[in-house]
């Protein structure tokens, strides 16, 4: 059941990664394809408007699942990396609250201060998972009584700040091949062409950390998901020049499930690798729950997890159109109802 469930929260994560990384992506480039526009930036901001808050609840899934199946990882994690984790905590919630009241008042400077909440809500965690991710996987100066020790700077090497980069350019390509699949006009124009500027660096940052994590930390069989992380960029670049999107999405969200599968599984069957000595690492099978935990939630996920899939599939077809700025209602500063009377 260990094994079970490292695989039933390492597919939490990655969906966290695929679904949320383009929301994440979205807000990086408001600043660049909604520069100057109030208007670009509102398409921007309803091509995730319908779906944000559904993606992040893949992390709060992930989160709970690894309190109740890993106490042991969950605990030593959180308290080794507290200060990050609640750096990212803290510009998820500023990034909820920027998104919600935008468009509340309608005050040029206070639509600018939501603006900087969503641009700080969607860079600090996208560089900020990649830094986490690379130091599991390089491992932690984690003693016997399983705390971490050592001061910041020992989880500042180069390999983490990689990892923060690689997983920041991703999610920025994402963003931009989704807003080519979800847009018309000039916004997707400028996503087609941001799309061509990004493969190169994006395929260089995350084909250095591939390739650094496979050769010093990977296994045999992830050599395939490095193989699957190219190809996926590969997919995307073309089918973006084609001008199929919805095939460029694919291709990039493979990349995205290439990378999160090669993290791990280079990281199995190690949850927390040490540094100072490998026999105080956290493995699958000295920081989990008990069985009977296990069996009980497997047997909850089994019944509910469908039904959850089924309806955010739903809501992602009932809102699988384009959005131009044609389409978007003049900003009265009127609560929506009024607005529509109004009109």
């Amino acid at each position: 059941m260990q094994q079970t469930w490292f695989v039933l929260i390492a597919i939490l994560f990655t969906g966290y990664f695929v679904l949320e990384g383009f929301d994440f992506g979205v807000g990086m480039l408001m600043p660049i394809i909604g520069h100057g526009s109030n208007l670009r930036k509102r398409v921007l901001l309803n091509t995730i408007g319908p779906v944000w808050d559904g993606n992040e609840v893949w992390l709060i899934t992930a989160g709970g699942t690894l309190f109740a199946a890993f106490p042991e990882w969950y605990a030593s994690m959180f308290s080794g990396f507290y200060l990050a984790l609640l750096l990212l905590l803290f510009s998820l919630i500023l990034r909820v609250c920027a998104i919600e009241y935008r468009g509340k008042i309608n005050d040029p400077k206070w639509r600018q201060w939501a603006d900087v909440g969503i641009y700080i809500g969607s860079y600090v965690p996208a560089l900020a998972w990649g830094w986490v991710f690379a130091n599991l996987v390089r491992g932690v100066p984690l003693g016997p009584d399983k705390y971490i020790t050592g001061s910041v700077s020992s989880l500042l090497s180069p390999y983490a700040l990689l990892g923060a980069l690689a997983t920041c350019s991703l999610f920025l390509f994402q963003g931009a091949v989704y807003l080519t699949l979800k847009t018309s006009g000039e916004v997707r124009d400028s996503a087609m062409r941001i799309v061509k500027i990004l493969i190169v660096p994006t395929a260089l940052i995350l084909g250095g950390f591939a390739l650094w994590t496979q050769i010093a930390y990977g296994k045999g069989w992830t050599w395939a998901m490095v193989a699957v992380a190219v190809l996926g960029l590969v997919v995307a670049f073309a089918a973006n020049a084609a001008g199929r999107d919805g095939w460029a999405f694919v291709g990039s969200s493979t990349t995205v499930v290439g990378a999160s599968v090669l993290l791990f599984g280079s990281l199995f069957p190690n949850v927390m690798p040490s540094t100072i000595n490998p026999d105080y690492s956290l493995t699958l099978y000295n920081a989990s729950s008990g069985h009977y935990t296990l069996v009980v939630m497997f047997v909850a996920v089994a019944i509910f997890f469908p039904f959850v899939l089924i309806y955010q599939g739903w809501a992602y077809w009932v809102f699988r159109g384009r959005i131009g700025e044609k389409m978007i209602p003049p900003n009265t500063g009127l609560p929506p109802m009024l607005t529509q009377l109004k009109g």
